[in-house]
């Protein structure tokens, strides 16, 4: 399977931001012979999914605000996902949430798929729409370190 041009200039320019996402994709993936996701690629099947274009402001509302439950995010995910958090109930570390603060993140669609289907249950009581999958990776995107 070739490589995307972009992770080719990437590695070769190591202290550009594709530079820390390849190689994080690469040790996530290595072995299992597949190739993985962007964070924007990802953000994009969603929105088209859902037929819409995502929006920044409505993921910050969805990322911040109490639904109806126990849980919001941000009570493991931090107000602030460029920065470590901690799961309320098991108080075990979670690495930063932003991509821009962990490159590792949003790389593999099965293992967002995961964490947005275990989130969104807690959080929202149901599975998250295409549409705020988009909105939520639109402002997690927007963030930086």
């Amino acid at each position: 399977m070739s490589h995307p041009a972009s992770t080719h200039r990437a590695l070769k320019h190591p202290h550009r931001p594709a530079h820390r996402w390849a190689l994080a994709c690469l040790a996530a993936l290595a072995g299992s012979g597949a190739w993985c996701a962007t964070p924007d690629s990802l953000q994009s099947g969603y929105a088209a999914q859902a037929g819409s274009p995502p929006s920044a402001a409505r993921g910050q509302v969805l990322f911040t605000a109490r639904h109806g439950h126990d849980w919001q995010c941000s009570s493991c995910h931090g107000a602030v996902p460029t920065q470590p958090g901690r799961h309320a109930a098991t108080g075990k570390p979670i690495g930063p949430l932003a991509p821009a603060a962990n490159a590792e993140r949003f790389t593999d669609p099965a293992k967002t798929e995961k964490w947005f289907r275990r989130n969104c249950n807690d959080v929202l009581g149901r599975e998250c729409s295409a549409l705020e999958k988009a909105d939520v990776l639109a402002w997690l995107r927007s963030l930086q370190p």
